[in-house]
């Protein structure tokens, strides 16, 4: 794993993107999710007043050197103190969250929580509804589909964006020049240059779809139009993760590795990081946080990669889907919930504080200014050749869907995800039939926990 901060944690978001909590959610309860009456604004009055009255803030963030951003929070308003705190990544951060709120004690202000664990904490009407403060007023500031991830079924405001992940394709233009290939329009343009390339070089695979890797089968699912779940309610969920539009999916990817003309290695392993160095694999599909990292972790391969929309299923109406991306989310048990929920949105609106996450983190970001910015679309790293690959990400960005959705217990269907459709990738079995497996056991656990799954 690469050793600067970036790196390290773009590599926890791309190992992790969808990791398991650790813990399943105990019934159903009350739901932050269901339908909200109107709400009632904060006096720009009683917002002035708190701002300038000494305050102690506590934030969870796993983000490195975030002090820069703080500081200029802290600068607009000098009364309020935030005091940063790295409580860990993934399964650690988000079980240390769980079991602060259960014991209420000791749970911070504003907690950094990816997209799709925001339903996690709100079916458990854990987050404070930012409206009240000022947050809808942001939404133009934003990418549509992001706000979308964070928007409730009645309207609520659960987190604001802080950066994504939209998915495209990183390729050898070495490797494509020997054999001919070009970046592939369709699937099945992909299809076909995977059987070339590795009839033409068995040590070679045009790519990997990782076993272990729920996170980045989610974000293909996202693309193909699939709506594995969609929550009404406090206590009803849909679940389709073997609906056409998977089986589609499934097909594919199951067909291509039964033929075994792609890797389905664990990624993020140092096995897999060799393979990206020595040219076993001639794409990644990944996410825009992947250049940054693969420029870190396949420095040998400098100069030699590009970057390509991924290929479509209709070439007619592009799309993408996300993997990754995390929000700044205020804790509903804070007892100031207007200071917090004011830092909330600076950090991610304020033009100095996003630009900053996209230059010094190297954050994809959330911000429609951002993503516009020649400054950062224009940008031509040597490591891909002088190509502007922010801006094959940024185009990519607008194609992705607002309303794909996640489910309140994701840490279960990621477990039951690994035992069933990514098992039968690496052991080249029927990926069709093990969708079924997944939709069985994902129901069975909702049920149990008291949801009525449609």
């Amino acid at each position: 794993m690469p050793g600067s901060p970036q790196f390290t944690r773009r590599s926890f978001l791309a190992a992790t993107g969808v990791a398991a909590l650790g813990t399943a959610l105990g019934g159903c309860g009350s739901s932050g999710t269901a339908p909200a009456a109107a709400v009632a604004p904060v006096s720009q009055a009683d917002i002035d007043k708190a701002m300038a009255t000494p305050t102690e803030l506590t934030f969870w963030t796993w983000v490195p050197d975030i002090d820069q951003e703080v500081a200029l929070f802290q600068r607009k308003y000098p009364a309020i103190k935030v005091t940063v705190v790295n409580a860990g990544r993934g399964t650690p951060a988000y079980t240390k969250l769980r079991t602060a709120l259960q014991a209420g004690t000791g749970a911070p202000d504003v907690s950094q929580i990816e997209f799709q664990y925001i339903p996690t904490f709100t079916i458990t009407d854990s987050l404070l509804d930012l409206r009240p403060y000022g947050a809808e007023a942001l939404r133009d500031k934003f990418i549509d589909w992001t706000w979308g991830q964070v928007s409730g079924q009645g309207g609520e405001v659960w987190a604001i964006p802080q950066d994504t992940g939209p998915l495209g394709l990183l390729y050898r233009q070495d490797i494509f020049d020997r054999h001919g290939l070009k970046p592939p329009a369709t699937w099945d343009e992909f299809a076909d240059a995977a059987r070339k390339l590795h009839a033409a070089d068995p040590q070679v695979f045009l790519t990997n779809l990782a076993g272990n890797q729920a996170a980045a089968w989610h974000g293909l699912m996202w693309q193909t139009g699939a709506k594995p779940y969609t929550v009404s309610g406090a206590s009803d969920i849909s679940i389709k993760v073997n609906d056409e539009a998977s089986k589609k999916l499934a097909k594919f990817w199951g067909g291509l590795a039964q033929e075994g003309v792609i890797g389905t290695e664990a990624d993020f392993t140092d096995g897999w990081y060799a393979a990206l160095n020595n040219g076993k694999y001639a794409t990644w599909i990944t996410a825009a946080w992947g250049p940054v990292f693969l420029a870190g972790a396949a420095k040998s391969t400098a100069g030699l990669w590009r970057a390509a929309p991924l290929p479509q299923w209709n070439a007619a109406k592009p799309a993408s889907g996300n993997w990754g991306g995390s929000t700044t989310a205020v804790v509903k048990t804070t007892r100031n919930p207007i200071a917090a929920a004011i830092f909330a949105q600076f950090l991610n609106s304020d033009p100095e504080s996003a630009k900053l996450f996209a230059t010094k983190q190297f954050f994809f970001p959330a911000t429609k200014a951002l993503v516009a910015d020649p400054g950062f679309v224009g940008d031509t790293p040597a490591f891909f050749g002088g190509q502007q690959v922010n801006k094959v990400f940024a185009d990519v960005g607008s194609t992705v869907d607002p309303t794909f959705g996640w489910p309140p217990f994701l840490d279960q269907v990621v477990t039951d995800w690994t035992e069933t459709v990514g098992k039968s990738l690496t052991a080249k079995t029927d990926a069709v039939a093990a969708l079924d497996q997944w939709q069985s056991r994902i129901t069975t656990f909702a049920q149990g926990q008291g949801f009525t799954v449609r």
